[in-house]
């Protein structure tokens, strides 16, 4: 459906059904698929034939959802994964092994940051990350002969920052690398970075495309424009033999198109097993389908709510690009033209207890750690997430004690105004 507009794909891409077939998307609750030959399974197992023959690797519930992801990002193939996390560990270890070597954008959430600098370490694969605002030269300084691919979120969580896509796809591709973007807050909606130059986009579904706060789960959607068998030297993985597959060559038999991804699955999803269930499948589909409707209310509570703290005494900052006053305002009109995402983060005067006495006050506003929901949450790390450190160590890691993170819902924006102020009155 690549020729229709973002709002039709949201509701109808990824699933048509036949004569007399399911008008929704329907949910595959099996396990395993039944063959009539061994030989007909055989090709499946060999990646000769496309099919299904267990729900760890792929079941057609998640590749109809899967689907209609990749074509809202303008992407040629994408795969489900059991959470954000999954997507992004999955999307990065395709391509990168013990030796090898990330360039990051250090204002990503904070999940990702320990996977990539902590846990993926581990694995022998090392990392070095640069600001968002970093200049060209700085940012490419950063580069090594061991380089696989740059990271970045298009949005950060919770700082907010927003990454200019095109210098970091422009370093990436000048070293023959990829650059891979989470673009879980402003969602397909409001930003394609494929468009500007991103090579893999990676999801939270968690959050908005869900919306509702009913099923976790994750996305990898390729471009389909990275050409591997340029840099084949870099990436052996997806340009020599695969001998667990009768020595494939991804790249050879898959193309740019859908190397990345058939690989993903047929390697990582096989090992790893982090499916994402039919049943989170088809809730997830259910909230893709009103994402273009949501995603604007979203954006519309969020200024609003930014625009009043602004302007409020008790108040010390606020980061939201849509404030003219926030320093990512003008890189934040060139790539999210439409608005970002629901999600304000502020800080107040009279830090960490100032915090705790304004959340306990909130009304609609619910204590979460839960983030691009219905329903509008909020949270205060240093009482919380982060409780463990002093005010000072908090500070220094850009997370002051009287910092708040609100993700605003589909709420009456004058009513959660009249709950902010009653909370710091």
């Amino acid at each position: 459906m690549s020729n229709f507009k973002m709002d039709t794909k949201c509701v109808q891409a990824g699933y048509t059904p036949g004569n007399g077939e399911p008008r929704q998307i329907p949910i595959i609750q099996s396990t395993t698929f039944k063959y009539n030959t061994s030989e007909d399974m055989g090709k499946l197992f060999d990646l000769e034939a496309s099919g299904y023959f267990y729900t760890r690797l792929q079941n057609p519930t998640n590749d109809h959802v899967a689907a209609k992801i990749a074509d809202m990002e303008g992407g040629t193939a994408a795969m489900l994964t059991s959470s954000g996390q999954a997507a992004n560990f999955f999307a990065l270890f395709n391509i990168c092994e013990c030796g090898d070597h990330i360039v990051s954008s250090a204002s990503i959430y904070g999940g990702t940051f320990n996977l990539i600098a902590v846990t993926m370490k581990k694995m022998g694969i090392d990392v070095t990350f640069v600001a968002p605002t970093c200049t060209e030269e700085e940012l490419n300084a950063a580069f090594t002969d061991k380089t696989k691919a740059v990271f970045g979120e298009t949005i950060a969580n919770p700082a907010l920052t927003v990454l200019d896509i095109e210098k970091f796809a422009k370093a990436a591709h000048a070293h023959g690398v990829p650059l891979i973007v989470d673009n879980t807050f402003p969602t397909p909606v409001n930003c394609r970075p494929i468009e500007w130059g991103a090579d893999i986009v990676t999801h939270s579904t968690t959050k908005y495309m869900d919306g509702h706060g009913a099923a976790v789960g994750g996305a990898i959607v390729d471009s389909g424009k990275f050409d591997w068998m340029a840099h084949a030297e870099k990436f052996p993985g997806l340009t020599t033999p695969d001998e667990s597959y009768h020595g494939i060559v991804y790249a050879e038999k898959f193309g740019k198109e859908g190397a990345f991804i058939t690989k993903c699955t047929a390697q990582l999803m096989r090992d790893f097993g982090c499916i994402q269930s039919p049943q989170h499948a088809f809730i997830l589909n259910l909230g893709l389908e009103s994402l273009h409707v949501r995603m604007p209310k979203h954006v519309e509570n969020g200024q609003a709510v930014a625009e009043f703290l602004e302007k409020h005494p008790k108040v010390k900052k606020v980061n939201y690009s849509g404030l003219p006053s926030d320093p990512y305002y003008e890189v934040a009109k060139k790539y999210l033209p439409n608005g970002g995402c629901g999600v304000v983060s502020f800080e107040l005067e009279g830090g960490r207890k100032a915090a705790e006495t304004f959340m306990s006050r909130l009304k609609l506003a619910a204590i979460e750690t839960h983030v691009a929901d219905a329903r509008t949450c909020c949270l205060n790390p240093a009482t919380s997430t982060h409780r463990q450190m002093t005010d000072e160590q908090l500070e220094a890691a850009g997370i002051p004690a009287g910092l708040v993170r609100m993700s605003c819902g589909l709420e009456s924006k004058e009513d959660l105004i009249a709950d902010l102020e009653q909370a710091l009155q």
